[in-house]
């Protein structure tokens, strides 16, 4: 079998999984908090903001579509666009054809299903086989060029925006957006999850208090950055920034368990 064939069949398998968990999870998110959802949020406001067009639906996705085209040919990835804009607007277009409710079309999570099964199959698709198709003169060029270029975005221009946003958003939620950004910075690398996660915690102290649920949030992110501080061996990388002799029982524990250790 030709690899260019194994390329065609991964990505029929993998677009049809994306568009069918994407789309659904975007659908669900219509009926919170009566069910879960599993969609993001900027894609739930912007698939308002086509107001259930059929055709804007089509065009906001298909505005998205060259950029993730040139962002697969220089990083050899698919970027979040595909699953949170091209698919979820594309499905939304189709079902909104012959149908104008929203109930029977855009907030149905089976329809959106099995639209976003076919459109994910079809755009992954598309995209990997013909990106496999360019000179591989040309994908090198081109990840100088994007690779620089999404690493700035990832950091900082990304942790930037969400901190600013969490600013707006009040003084507990900025404090507990900037506490657990920099905590997150070190650990992760990246202060994006951190900010997003002392959002939550803010808000949901800013509008229930400390109540059962927040208190398990609160509690869910200090297990959280405590297990990924652990297992990345931080608490190593920082006995030895400060010269500190490293406990045996220490090191043995993270060798047992295999975390990152130097």
């Amino acid at each position: 079998m030709s690899d260019f064939l194994i390329v065609l069949l991964e990505s029929v398998v993998i677009g049809a999984l994306a568009g069918f968990g994407a789309s659904a999870g975007v659908a669900r998110m219509f009926h919170a908090p009566a069910v879960q959802g599993m969609g993001a949020f900027r894609t739930l406001g912007e698939l308002n903001a086509c107001e259930n067009d059929s055709v804007a639906h089509f065009s906001f996705g298909f505005g998205f579509v060259f950029n993730s085209w040139a962002s697969t040919v220089g990083t050899g990835a698919l970027t979040a666009d595909v699953d949170h804009r091209i698919i979820p607007h594309w499905a939304a277009s189709i079902t909104l054809l012959r149908r104008r409710t929203v109930a029977e079309t855009l907030h149905n999570p089976r329809r959106m299903a099995l639209c976003g099964t076919v459109v994910g199959a079809v755009l992954v698709t598309a995209l990997n086989s013909t990106v496999s198709a360019v000179p591989a003169g040309l994908q090198t060029v081109a990840a100088e060029v994007l690779v620089p270029a999404s690493e700035w975005l990832i950091n900082p221009v990304m942790p930037i925006l969400f901190w600013m946003a969490a600013m707006d958003a009040g003084r507990r939620t900025g404090a507990w957006a900037t506490v657990l950004g920099g905590l997150a910075h070190v650990v992760m690398g990246n202060a994006v999850p951190g900010i997003v996660l002392g959002i939550l915690v803010g808000k949901g102290v800013d509008d229930g208090g400390w109540n059962r649920v927040t208190r398990v949030l609160a509690g869910a992110v200090v297990l959280l950055f405590t297990l990924s501080a652990f297992f990345r061996g931080i608490d190593i990388q920082l006995l030895q920034d400060m010269e500190l002799p490293v406990p045996d029982w220490l090191a043995g524990l993270h060798t047992a368990l295999g975390s990152e250790i130097d």
